[in-house]
């Protein structure tokens, strides 16, 4: 597996050395774009509209938009002074809460933590302490430059960390159109939702659902395939510059010209060498 981030997390006086390792991956099918008359791969370049020319990474600089328009300017080594200033790698429980009293709609992405060296026994400790609890801890770390809210429970035999929202990051549901008002809801019809709820009810297992729409896709790009449905893209033509085409031009004249020259030139000496010898 992979490691994403490196370095400890303590409570109280206990530090734990460990690495961080993604838990989930994306498996979605990524297509390319190809132009539909030769089958090549589009490109995208970076274009300025108003130099009307491509743009190099060494001519780009980072700025915030404040307004339409309007920007801040902010250089590298700024944003690498405030990464450094802001980046400890030493992650510090700040403390421990129920996990139902945190509403999924905060929960990121998440982690695997595994313990480095010389980090099993405090790692050990923190996975017992959180299990025997029942409590998470609650942590801020900074992952790629950028500060999070985290929390670390316990997922089977493994320390698990979670990034989440900061509150600020959660729109307000005051904000969503069009939600109804609490209508009086007859009896009947309630009963009616409730039975349907209790007899759809299982136990929740994860191994049961699959992502259809992605192993249909897989079929059908299998299947063309093993057809010979594909297409390959075309090489882009070589053009000879004049100059080039002038000079093959002259070589091959040349050698035109010099192989019967040649020729002669052997059977010349060849019956100079016959008289010699008669």
């Amino acid at each position: 597996m992979h490691t994403v981030w490196k370095g400890s997390i303590s409570f109280g006086l206990v530090n734990i050395p460990v690495k961080l390792h993604a838990a989930t991956e994306n498996k979605d099918i990524k297509l390319r774009q190809l132009h539909k008359e030769c089958h090549s791969p589009i490109s995208y370049q970076k274009v300025c509209p108003v130099c009307e020319k491509e743009i190099k990474n060494e001519e780009i600089v980072k700025a915030y938009e404040y307004s339409k328009n309007k920007f801040v300017v902010l250089d590298d080594e700024e944003l690498e002074k405030l990464r450094k200033e802001n980046e400890d790698k030493s992650v510090e429980i700040i403390e421990f809460v129920k996990l139902d009293e945190i509403d999924p709609i905060y929960f990121e992405r998440s982690y695997f933590m595994a313990p480095d060296s010389g980090g099993g026994k405090a790692y050990a400790l923190l996975r017992k302490a959180l299990s025997d609890s029942g409590k998470i801890g609650v942590a801020k770390i900074t992952i790629r430059s950028k500060e999070q809210l985290a929390i670390v429970r316990v997922y089977g035999e493994t320390l698990l960390m979670e990034t989440i929202h900061f509150p600020d990051e959660v729109r307000s549901v005051a904000e969503v159109p069009n939600i109804p008002s609490e209508d009086k809801i007859a009896d009947k019809e309630l009963d009616t939702a409730l039975l349907l709820i209790e007899q759809l009810t299982a136990k929740f297992e994860p191994e049961k659902y699959n992502d259809d729409y992605r192993t249909a896709l897989l079929e059908l790009i299998e299947q063309k395939k093993n057809g010979e449905a594909t297409v390959a893209a075309a090489e882009k033509e070589t053009v000879i510059p004049a100059d080039m085409t002038d000079l093959m031009s002259a070589l091959q004249a040349s050698l035109d010209r010099t192989a019967p020259t040649k020729k002669k030139t052997v059977t010349r000496k060849r019956k100079t060498k016959e008289k010699k010898e008669a």
